[in-house]
């Protein structure tokens, strides 16, 4: 099967956007825009938050690569068909599962991408994770599971690991999905649903839980997740007898191919004065990157998904990358912060989990 693809990586098309720098300089006014906002810095210092400093380390993040068989059109990862070189090595996640084994409040590891999948250790490092003990979420893109026919056991393989599933799905309608993340994604990912269920993934009692992630398809915040979960449930039972367990809203950031589209579309400035004006002070005890590290493909660290993706590795300049592992370092740092932030305290907020207050 192939998916028309609806937008290519920002590094394909050669979009200055592509650096990193250079979205950093948009999000700070010195670049493409001449407006400034507030320093997130200096918002969340005024409500007690500065500096921002971590809890305990209880989720190892690990992005395997950014090797996909979609390209959507707001991703913040800039993954793609053309992304083969940046995938994970054997030998930096074995360096990954040293630290996830000396480290006894990692309960989780949250393994992301681009798709999994696609890395060739995926399924040894899924199956090392779990003889660890340790919890395992996996953010499935749905629509790889039918990509090659090596994977049509997959949902077996996942519910014999017992792995937590996220998965995206933009909408319950075909147009508003194809219209993010290419055409023919929807059904292929409702025949992935169904692949899934038939596991037992999302049927009541089975223990295996499969969710499903909402992000607005336009420059908008989402609505609220009690609001959307149960028309979700509803739409997809009754048109494609689907079932699932819960519903993350993520704001979408404004970074990489989305920071492209708001910029392309005259709303970056606007879209800003809706995170900020929807600045909500009490999701910064839960903001996701107070509990978590995040690996990228090559081993350097950060404080979260969407830091990772702007290269703002951690703050020790001794530990940033997962051979010079220091715990205690780590632990006593001060959280890297920029404009992107107000994405994830923006009205309940936002997190690889979904809302946070």
């Amino acid at each position: 099967m192939s998916i028309k693809q609806r937008s290519k990586s920002l590094s394909s098309r050669q979009s200055e956007l592509s650096d990193t720098f250079v979205q950093l300089e948009v999000l700070n006014g010195r670049r493409a825009v001449d407006v400034q906002f507030v320093p997130f810095g200096k918002k969340i210092a005024e409500h007690g938050h500065a500096p921002l400093k971590p809890a305990a380390l209880e989720i190892f993040q690990i992005n395997v690569g950014k090797l996909c068989n979609q390209s959507c059109a707001h991703c913040h990862v800039d993954a793609g068909p053309d992304k083969k070189q940046e995938n994970m090595s054997r030998a930096t996640m074995e360096r990954c599962l040293e630290i996830i084994a000396a480290t006894p409040s990692i309960h989780s590891v949250d393994i992301t991408g681009g798709a999994p999948e696609l890395n060739p250790h995926f399924r040894w490092l899924v199956e090392t994770c779990r003889n660890l003990g340790k919890k395992v979420m996996h953010r499935c893109n749905l629509t790889v599971l039918l990509s090659n026919p090596r994977f049509a056991d997959l949902p077996a393989f996942f519910a014999e690991q017992q792995v937590h599933l996220i998965s995206s799905l933009p909408h319950f309608s075909k147009n508003r999905t194809d219209s993010q993340r290419g055409e023919g994604v929807f059904e292929d990912s409702i025949a992935a649903l169904r692949m899934l269920n038939a596991a037992g993934y999302g049927k009541a009692g089975s223990g295996l839980a499969l969710d499903l992630v909402y992000k607005p398809s336009g420059a908008f915040l989402p609505a609220g997740q009690g609001t959307l979960e149960p028309e979700f449930k509803r739409q997809l039972k009754r048109k494609y007898d689907v079932d699932f367990n819960s519903l993350f809203c993520i704001t979408n950031m404004p970074i990489s191919r989305f920071l492209d589209y708001l910029l392309e579309t005259g709303n970056y400035a606007e879209y800003m004065e809706k995170l900020i004006g929807a600045f909500n002070p009490a999701t910064v005890p839960g903001l996701m990157c107070r509990n978590t590290i995040s690996v990228s493909w090559d081993g350097y660290l950060y404080d979260c998904d969407f830091n990772q993706m702007l290269d703002l590795k951690v703050a020790p300049a001794h530990s940033r990358h997962i051979n010079d592992f220091d715990s205690k370092a780590l632990d006593e740092r001060a959280i890297v912060l920029n404009q992107h932030c107000y994405g994830c305290t923006a009205g309940a907020g936002s997190s690889c989990g979904g809302e946070i207050a």
